[in-house]
């Protein structure tokens, strides 16, 4: 009777312990199977992300930077003689001409000094004219010295003639033959040394007639800068355009030199454009420019670049091709392009978010039928604002994702619905 009961244990048992092999074989295969199973690929609404295609042909490179405008002709005004400034005229943002005058300065110094300079030439030029009478005087004088000696010379020449004639036919001594000749030549001699007289008189008289001149003319330039100075008093604006700034108030004293205000030509205007140091190295002047105002882009040409760097940018100026559009002034905002080269047949496509030059890039690239996206490695070459050259990794004819794709910064592939 114990036999059976026994035996029927035993196969309670194995029975027991075979279905526990199955159960823990069938948990072991599940759970290795599950861990060799992917994650599930993250969905993504299509119209989140950005999808372009990647193009073969010209890429143009270009930069762009933030800007103002600002005129091409400012004109400082400056203080030309010192003074205080007793009335100001025009205010900024007025309309002026060049005779427009800005600022009335007073400066009684310089009042005085133009009629001290006044004085002084108005005697010299007195004294001038009293010169030449006087250097006249003595020309004449001289002139009768030398005409009295050539005519005393020449009655002894006539008598020493006679005297030779006479002493040749034995009518006088030869004593007084020889006594006529030396008067003649002591008058000869005398007539000669007038003339040199008269001619010393007329040189040295130029010379001091000359050195007065020469003075009068610098005092007349002085009485003319004396003028121009006190004129100067009644500040003009010297060009036409708008006055941009006055920097004086009255009641103050100004030297010469100091600044008073600024005066622009508005209808004369140009774009400075400050372009990151790292992208102005490709800049020269002379390239093709856009400048986007008011909507509309404006075509012009780069004139200028601004040697140092400021706050890590450089400034560019470019200068218009034709004229401004309505409602362009001094300082509004305005965003410039300059194109600094064209790639000839050449992979790229538009510029991804996290897209840099000459580094490697990884994007998502649509599978052909579109609905999923595999990260893929690639290889940036040139840049531009907007597009960037590929060198490997993707083929004409792609489509990548270039929005931001962070958040699947973990993922190798991700679904588009």
């Amino acid at each position: 009777m114990d036999v059976p009961r026994k035996q029927a244990k035993q196969r309670k048992f194995l029975k027991r312990a075979a279905w526990t092999l199955v159960v823990v074989a069938s948990v072991t295969a599940i759970t290795f199977a599950m861990s060799r199973l992917k994650p599930a690929a993250p969905t993504v609404d299509r119209a989140t992300v950005s999808i372009e295609s990647v193009k073969r042909g010209t890429m143009v490179r270009q930069v762009r930077g933030l800007g103002t405008l600002v005129p091409d002709e400012i004109r400082s005004i400056g203080a030309i003689a010192e003074g205080r400034v007793e009335r100001i005229v025009a205010k900024p943002g007025a309309v002026v001409t060049p005779d427009t005058i800005l600022f009335e300065l007073s400066n009684p110094e310089l009042e005085q000094s133009v009629f001290e300079a006044e004085a002084q030439l108005r005697s010299q030029e007195a004294e001038l004219k009293s010169l030449r009478a006087q250097l006249g005087s003595q020309q004449l004088t001289q002139r009768s010295q030398v005409a009295s000696a050539q005519s005393d010379y020449n009655q002894a020449k006539l008598q020493a003639d006679a005297n030779r004639e006479l002493a040749k036919q034995g009518l006088i001594s030869g004593m007084t033959e020889k006594l006529s000749s030396l008067r003649e030549q002591e008058l000869k001699t005398r007539e000669g040394i007038e003339r040199e007289r008269l001619t010393s008189i007329g040189e040295s008289s130029g010379a001091q007639v000359e050195a007065l001149k020469s003075k009068i003319e610098n005092l007349r330039a002085v009485v003319e800068l004396r003028h121009k100075q006190l004129a100067s008093l009644h500040v003009r604006a010297g060009m036409s355009g708008v006055l941009q700034a006055v920097a004086v108030e009255v009641g103050v004293r100004v030297t010469p030199g100091t600044n008073l205000a600024r005066v622009a030509d508005p209808s004369r205007l140009k774009a400075q454009v400050r372009i990151p140091e790292a992208q102005a190295k490709d800049v020269v002047i002379g390239q093709r420019a856009t400048i986007e105002l008011n909507n509309e882009n404006l075509a012009g040409h780069v004139t200028r670049l601004d040697p140092a760097v400021q706050n890590g940018t450089v400034t560019v100026d470019i200068s218009f091709d034709g004229g401004l559009p309505a409602g362009g002034r001094v300082d509004l905002s305005v965003n410039g392009t300059v194109e600094i080269q064209r790639i000839e047949d050449t992979l790229y496509v538009a510029r991804p978010v996290y897209g840099q030059e000459n580094a490697p890039i990884q994007l998502f690239r649509l599978t052909p039928d579109g609905t999923e996206a595999v990260r893929v490695k690639a290889t940036a070459g040139r840049s531009s604002v907007a597009t960037l050259e590929i060198r490997d990794g993707l083929r004409e004819g792609d489509k990548v994702i270039i929005s931001d794709t962070s958040a699947w910064d973990g993922q190798d592939r991700i679904r588009l619905r």
